[in-house]
């Protein structure tokens, strides 16, 4: 594999990725035991770096690994991480595992110490093409596990319903359990219902991002009507508008549902509004180093 041409770090390294390495018996190659967290960079400015490190904090919590860093030493390494690449616009990768244990048991070894690694890559935001046309998504049951709050890097199971979407031939796919919306697979949905802003409730069932609370700010800013509530399957197929959030994605319309047409099948203007207002806020705070008062 040609790796690129990257400075990653590795347990207080920074090296060319393709020198990293980890060990074989690591937790996180054996058993996906540990979580991470994606952080965009803009102008190489980490945006919303503390609410991601607290998010960070929750899961290693979650799952009982002691955080390996402070708050300030995370901040550190990413600043410095950030300043090695020759993009101004990344997207950070931080995984932390469990560590290296032997022998091979599911249950949590008595001695071991967390693995830490970080890369950046350029930050990719939507195509042009997709902000003006919409994208388009299908639904899948969601049969992951109860604990989706927890940023994990077991993700096999998203893995299949990104592929499913790759399969089918579009962007996404839309996770329903027990007739409710609950997210993407990689991705937070939004509806748009006769001029209201709905979004799913947070919950063990799913991950909130940081791009789906600067949503709701922005909602909240900018006089724009919105409730966080239950989303029946029978909304969201009826919906005016459906959108997908994420740190990458940013904000995209989804104009096609399971083949359907949502809405009449172009981005609509909420959408629109809500993308311009991301886009001046991105300008005004995110490139800046700023955030919102």
């Amino acid at each position: 594999m040609n790796t690129p041409d990257l400075t990653a770090y590795l347990n207080g390294r920074f090296a060319p990725l393709g020198d990293l390495s980890v060990p074989v018996l690591d937790r996180g190659f054996l058993f996906g035991d540990g979580v991470y967290e994606m952080i965009p960079v803009y102008s190489r400015k980490p945006f919303r770096l503390d609410p991601h490190l607290e998010r960070l904090a929750a899961s290693l919590a979650a799952i009982r690994i002691a955080n390996p860093h402070t708050q300030a030493e995370w901040r550190r390494i990413i600043e410095t991480l950030v300043r090695h690449q020759p993009f101004d616009d990344q997207s950070i990768y931080l995984q932390v595992t469990r560590g290296v244990a032997y022998p091979r048991n599911h249950a949590f070894p008595a001695e071991a110490t967390p693995t830490v690694f970080l890369l950046a890559d350029p930050l990719r935001t939507p195509l042009p093409a997709q902000v003006v046309s919409g994208i388009a998504a299908v639904t899948q049951a969601d049969v992951r596990w109860l604990r989706c709050d927890i940023k994990a890097i077991s993700l096999l199971a998203n893995v299949l319903a990104r592929q499913g979407a790759v399969d089918a031939g579009v962007a996404e796919t839309v996770l329903l359990r027990d007739g409710l919306l609950i997210e993407g697979s990689a991705s937070n949905i939004f509806v748009v219902r006769d001029g209201m802003l709905l979004a799913p409730p947070p919950s063990h069932l799913m991950l909130t991002g940081i791009t789906y609370d600067l949503v709701l700010e922005l909602a909240a800013r900018h006089g724009m009507p919105h409730q966080v509530r239950e989303i029946t399957e029978a909304e969201l197929r009826s919906a005016d508008e459906i959108w997908l959030t994420s740190s990458s994605k940013e904000v995209l319309a989804i104009v096609t549902l399971d083949g359907t047409p949502v809405g009449n099948g172009a981005p609509g203007p909420i959408y629109k509004a809500m993308y311009q207002h991301y886009q001046a806020f991105k300008t005004e705070v995110m490139r800046t180093g700023k955030d919102i008062q």
